[in-house]
């Protein structure tokens, strides 16, 4: 069920497969809007952290739990009116279309680039769960966003404050509306 508080903003689903910068980018649309930035990695429940970190994909029943208590939190984190940005792999479009049961219209920014540029800020990584060797098996999983979902797509060879401008940009997105 779509949530249909008036109060709450069109919030923005910064998405792509690990290691495109989805938190760096989505914080920066959150700061630039005075609005509030989720992550959904902090969502994830112990069991599919160490699944992860075991070098082991999520599988579709791993994860509609954990996405819908994303759901819950930006509706949480919205109810005073704020824009969301929550950084959110979302890779299928299944399960996308299962935040939408719960936020109804939603911004979308898809990053994507080159293999081997993901894979180097993977590597650069400190203390992060996600293994390099989930890489391929995310970009196997990736499911393009669809004409039909409005996607905002960006380029993470550009840096992360450009990527930012296009997000506001494409939705018209500032300060104001919050």
């Amino acid at each position: 069920m779509a949530n249909s508080s008036s109060a709450n903003a069109t919030p923005v689903l910064v998405m792509g497969v690990c290691g495109t910068g989805k938190t760096t980018v989505a914080r920066l649309v959150a700061q630039a809007v005075g609005g509030v930035f989720l992550d959904a990695d902090d969502f994830h429940p112990p069991e599919n952290v160490a699944h992860m970190a075991a070098g082991l994909p999520l599988n579709d029943e791993m994860r509609w739990d954990w996405l819908d208590l994303v759901a819950k939190g930006v509706i949480e984190a919205g109810r005073d009116g704020k824009t969301v940005a929550f950084a959110c792999s979302a890779l299928k479009r299944s399960y996308r279309d299962r935040l939408r049961q719960s936020l109804g219209v939603i911004h979308l920014a898809h990053l994507t680039g080159p293999h081997d540029l993901i894979a180097a800020r993977m590597a650069a990584r400190e203390n992060h769960y996600m293994p390099i060797a989930l890489l391929d098996s995310q970009l196997a999983d990736l499911e393009l966003p669809g004409p039909d979902e409005a996607p905002q797509t960006c380029d993470i060879r550009e840096a992360p404050e450009a990527l930012c401008s296009q997000i506001l940009n494409a939705w018209g997105l500032t300060a104001s509306q919050v």
